[in-house]
């Protein structure tokens, strides 16, 4: 099976360098992606929104034989959920880490600082205590090292979504800083948070508790949990 990894925010290919060694070792075929104004803190990122970045993943699909798992973290989840939108009948299965489907009418976060067309990996206090769970000071220090600035862009831009058959395809959440309870507690609750969520007619929920980062926190646990939402649909492995 073809894996496609969609980063989040300040993060391209390289962040998944620990978790895809053991889908690979599965026999699966990782494609980690380093999305358009990610490939460098020089790069360009005028003009790329989030449509751009739908249409680099969807590209991604269309050169891939058959169906494909999509794995998006933070940012990366409403990324993935544009393109099962824009191919329902390529997508195996969509892995939320993190992360969940974004509605019609969206933002990924329209709060963050911008400077000019860059949002810069803010400072760790502009982040939840619930976030940094598990990040030492070792890894925040990598993680700085490594972070490029997101284009505005795409944190800003409404979210557009055209096909209901996205609703068909099945969805893992791999939830990290919110227990899974909560999310269902949300959706019962009818939360718009989880709107969309909540009308995808097959979902399940794993939770993986550390902060918002767990391919960096615990990249082994994450490999597991990806490895079998993948093998869940039968036909896959």
């Amino acid at each position: 099976m073809d894996i496609i990894m969609v980063p989040g925010f300040w993060l391209d290919a390289s962040s998944w360098e620990e978790v895809t060694p053991a889908l690979e070792a599965a026999g699966h075929r990782t494609r980690p992606l380093t999305l358009p104004g990610l490939e460098s803190v020089d790069a360009n990122r005028a003009g790329i929104g989030l449509r751009q970045h739908i249409d680099a993943v969807a590209a991604e699909v269309d050169a891939t034989d058959g169906k494909v798992v999509l794995v998006g973290h933070s940012g990366g989840g409403a990324i993935i959920h544009g393109v099962v939108d824009a191919r329902p009948d390529r997508i195996a299965r969509a892995i939320y880490v993190d992360s969940g489907p974004l509605g019609e009418g969206g933002v990924i976060n329209d709060e963050l600082p911008a400077d000019g067309d860059d949002v810069p990996l803010p400072p760790w206090e502009g982040f939840e205590d619930a976030d940094l769970v598990d990040l030492d000071d070792g890894l925040r220090r990598k993680f700085r090292e490594r972070a490029i600035p997101q284009p505005r862009g795409v944190a800003y831009d409404p979210q557009h979504l055209h096909d209901e058959r996205r609703y068909d395809v099945p969805a893992t959440v791999i939830a990290c800083e919110f227990p899974s309870a909560m999310l269902r507690e949300w959706i019962q609750a009818g939360h718009p948070f989880v709107a969309e969520l909540a009308r995808i007619r097959d979902v399940e929920y794993v939770d993986l508790p550390t902060g918002h980062w767990p391919q960096f926190t615990r990249p082994a646990e994450l490999a597991g949990a990806i490895l079998a939402a993948v093998d869940r649909n039968g036909q896959l492995h």
